[in-house]
């Protein structure tokens, strides 16, 4: 049998160039493929990076899919269902909206593939695939093998290498996805995996997956004192809470921490409250823990979130002379996405404020586009806003001023 692994680009049209910043490697197709015996043929094609060869002969095609690229997996699925071949979707779009990806597939996976996988294959093989596969809560080791990165030969990615440390988060935030696909759990990877991981890795800079490296603060402690003596440059996710703590960020550094990158969300404390992230506590807690790393030179990816009910345009500006005092080195002015299966998608169509119940399917839809009415602003102004300022923050002014954070951003 063989089976094709494919990675959808989010609204991919015919000759537009991808953004480049965004093709790592994706760490699913390596982990499927890991996970997949050795006499079963393998192909893996990036839609992000290349055609795909819809007349290759293939027994099974597999798509990862999130909510921005379903619309694209949809077209991919439909395309190669015509010809008679099976399609099995996984993920997070279609384990927290099933019935929308199963109407596009002959099989979903909901959870993680781990304890799935091989009863997925199985069944393929037999002509006697289900219509969906529940993995059980908790039922995969996070990184139990090592990833299979031959499928990545002969593309054109970053030279970044993508490592596992654990899976989850504890929080909940509102608009998350994360917390709802592992069921407000978190699992750490073991350590002697990860480290073994780190030196089968082919670069030497290393972005680590996890949504919170921090999770578990101790765990987090021994993860930078397995990882230091591997002279690994590395960047991930932490929360708030763990970035305000000095002592542990003199551990950050001296494991070669390049920069971290920390959801900041709002500088006003109602908004956080509103997004159930109380953990951040507010712009007093934000301005401490933004002095905190500029002074252990660790570089700051801060993102923000705009939308919720009683934003204006004036937070816009705040955020960006926040942004500027602290020499950010990247920050994200997003709007608010009602992702499917969280609470604010819930709520807002319960409220009748989306535009469209199935915003990620629209064929005119496009990414960056605000697929709810806002409270605060119209739709178009909060898309016009975040895209201005994030002009405003790239521009030839900004970028002198932020080189002047010595240590965390030359």
């Amino acid at each position: 049998m063989k089976v094709t692994f494919i990675q959808p680009c989010i609204g991919c049209r015919r000759g537009e160039p991808y953004i480049r910043s965004w093709m790592m490697e994706p760490l699913a197709f390596a982990v499927l493929s890991a996970l997949t015996p050795p006499e079963v043929d393998r192909a893996f094609y990036d839609d992000r990076l290349e055609a795909i060869p819809f007349g290759e002969p293939t027994d099974l095609v597999a798509l990862s899919v999130e909510t921005y690229t379903a619309r694209r997996a949809y077209q991919i699925a439909a395309a190669y269902r015509r010809r008679g071949v099976r399609v099995v979707m996984g993920g997070f779009h279609p384990t927290l909206a099933p019935d929308d990806a199963q109407a596009h597939a002959d099989a979903i996976v909901m959870g993680e593939a781990e304890g799935v996988w091989a009863t997925v294959l199985d069944d393929a093989r037999r002509g006697a695939l289900r219509p969906r596969y529940a993995a059980p809560a908790g039922s995969a080791s996070a990184g139990a093998r090592l990833p299979d990165r031959g499928v990545y030969a002969g593309k054109s990615y970053l030279p970044v290498s993508l490592v596992e440390t654990g899976r989850g988060c504890p929080f909940h935030c509102d608009f998350c996805s994360v917390s709802r696909f592992y069921r407000r759990t978190w699992r750490p990877r073991p350590l002697d995996d990860i480290v073994a991981d780190l030196k089968a890795a082919p670069h030497r800079h290393v972005f680590f997956t996890d949504d919170n490296l921090a999770a578990d603060r101790r765990r987090f402690s021994d993860l930078l004192e397995a990882i230091t003596p591997l002279g690994v440059r590395w960047a991930g996710q932490m929360s708030l809470d763990a970035a305000g703590d000095g002592a542990l960020l003199d551990r950050v550094r001296a494991s070669g921490c390049a920069f971290v990158l920390i959801g900041f969300e709002s500088l006003d404390a109602s908004r956080l409250a509103r997004m159930d992230k109380p953990v951040n506590a507010g712009g007093a807690r934000h301005a401490e823990v933004a002095r905190r790393l500029r002074r252990h030179g660790i570089g700051v990816y801060a993102t923000f979130v705009f939308g919720y009910d009683g934003d204006t345009p004036a937070a816009f500006e705040a955020t960006y002379r926040f942004a500027q005092r602290h020499g950010f080195f990247f920050t994200a002015f997003n709007h608010l996405v009602p992702f499917p299966g969280t609470p604010l998608y819930e709520r807002l169509a319960v409220q009748g404020r989306l535009r469209h119940e199935r915003w990620w399917a629209e064929p005119h839809g496009r990414f960056g586009q605000v697929v709810y009415r806002p409270d605060g602003m119209a739709a178009e102004d909060l898309e016009r806003l975040c895209y201005a300022y994030r002009r405003k923050f790239y521009g030839p002014l900004s970028i002198a001023r932020r080189a002047l954070n010595l240590r965390a951003n030359c």
